[in-house]
C-alpha cells in the first residue's frame, strides 16, 4: 500500500534550534541541500542566538519554535541539531489539535519533541538526520537519499540482517512505531511527554553511555511498568558504549535483550538508525509491521498517513 508524501516540491520548511547552539557556517550546507530538493527554507532571525551551550535561552528557543508551529506556511520544522536542551523548553509549547501541525524532523535530544507530539496530539513526526548532519564532508549520502525519498514519497521499508540476540520468531501484526533515544526517553519518564507504549513497537538507540547506565535505564522502564503491553522492541545503534575498569559483564544489546526476554517482548537488533553515519528515517507514530524474510528482518510501513 503506497504511503502519502510528507512534503511536496515548493513547500516551505524551517530550521529551528531547540537545544545546542549552531552557526551559520554549520547550517549553510543543509539550507543549500533542502533548496536543491525544491523546498523553500525559512531561517528564523534568532536561529544563531547563543547562551552558553544553548541556542539562546529557554524562552527564546520556545518562542521561535512556537512561532513556526503557528505559521501555516511552514510545512516542516527541521531541528538543527541535538545535544541537550529540548526538555527545558518543551513545556512552554502550545500544541493546537485544531490546526495542522508542521512535520517535526530530528533525533537524539529531539526525542523529547517526537514523544511529546505523539502523546499530546497523536501526530506523526520524523526521526531522521538533522541539518548539522548535512555538512558536505560529514553527510552520509545514503541517509540523505533515504530522507529525501521519505519526505516526498512517504515512509519506506527497511531491511536489515537477523541478529543472534533476536527473539522475534514470526511475522507480527502492524502497530504504531514510537521511541528514539533511550536516555532521553528515560529522562521524561513520568512526565506528560512520555508516550503510552501499549500495543506499540518501541524503537531504541543511544550514544556514549556506560553499559551500566543502559541497565539502570532499562530496569527503570521495566519497574515503572511502561514496557508492559509492548508488541515488540526494535533496537538501532548503541554507539560508543563504555565500560568501567571492572566490567559490567554484558553489552548494551545483551542488557536490553535480557529485559525484553523477561517480559516476553519480541525484540530485534540492528536497525540502521541512530548515531551512526547510516541513520535511516523513521516516521514516529506511523503504523509499521515486522516480518522475517530469509536472513533479514523487514520493518515495513503499512498504511497511509491519516
Amino acid at each position: 500500500m503506497k504511503s502519502a508524501a510528507l512534503l511536496k516540491v515548493g513547500d516551505t520548511v524551517a530550521i529551528a534550534a531547540t537545544a545546542r547552539k549552531v552557526s551559520e557556517e554549520e547550517m549553510r550546507p543543509a539550507i543549500e541541500l533542502l533548496q536543491s530538493w525544491g523546498l523553500q527554507v525559512h531561517i528564523p532571525a534568532e536561529l544563531y542566538e547563543a547562551e552558553n551551550q544553548f541556542a539562546g535561552n529557554d524562552n527564546i528557543r520556545a518562542k521561535v519554535f512556537q512561532d513556526l508551529l503557528n505559521n501555516p506556511s511552514i510545512k516542516a520544522i527541521f531541528c538543527a541539531r541535538g545535544g541537550y536542551g529540548t526538555v527545558r523548553m518543551v513545556d512552554q509549547l502550545e500544541l493546537d489539535a485544531t490546526k495542522e501541525l508542521p512535520l517535526i524532523v530530528g533525533y537524539s535530544d529531539v526525542t523529547v519533541l517526537l514523544a511529546h507530539v505523539w502523546k499530546t496530539l497523536k501526530k506523526t513526526s520524523l526521526h531522521a538526520p538533522m541539518p548539522l548532519n548535512m555538512q558536505t564532508e560529514k553527510a552520509n549520502l545514503e541517509s540523505l537519499a533515504f530522507l529525501r525519498k521519505t519526505l516526498f514519497e512517504g515512509p519506506q521499508s527497511i531491511e536489515f540482517p537477523i541478529h543472534a540476540l533476536n527473539s522475534l520468531k514470526q511475522d507480527m501484526d502492524a502497530c504504531t512505531l514510537i521511541g528514539g533515544n533511550l536516555s532521553v526517553l528515560y529522562s521524561i519518564l513520568g512526565s506528560r511527554s512520555f508516550p503510552d507504549l501499549k500495543n506499540c513497537i518501541l524503537f531504541l538507540e543511544d550514544l556514549d553511555e556506560y553499559v551500566y547506565h543502559i541497565d539502570r535505564m532499562m530496569q527503570g522502564l521495566k519497574r515503572a511498568g511502561v514496557l508492559n503491553g509492548l508488541n515488540a522492541i526494535v533496537v538501532g545503534d548503541m554507539s560508543d558504549m563504555k565500560d568501567n575498569t571492572i566490567p559490567f559483564g554484558k553489552s548494551a544489546y545483551e542488557i536490553i535483550a535480557a529485559v525484553a526476554n523477561e517480559l516476553n517482548i519480541p525484540i530485534v537488533f540492528g536497525l540502521p538508525a541512530g548515531h551512526e553515519p547510516l541513520n535511516l528515517a523513521l516516521l514516529m507514530g506511523y503504523t509499521y509491521k515486522l516480518s522475517l524474510k530469509e536472513n533479514l528482518v523487514k520493518l515495513e510501513p503499512v498504511q497511509p498517513i491519516p
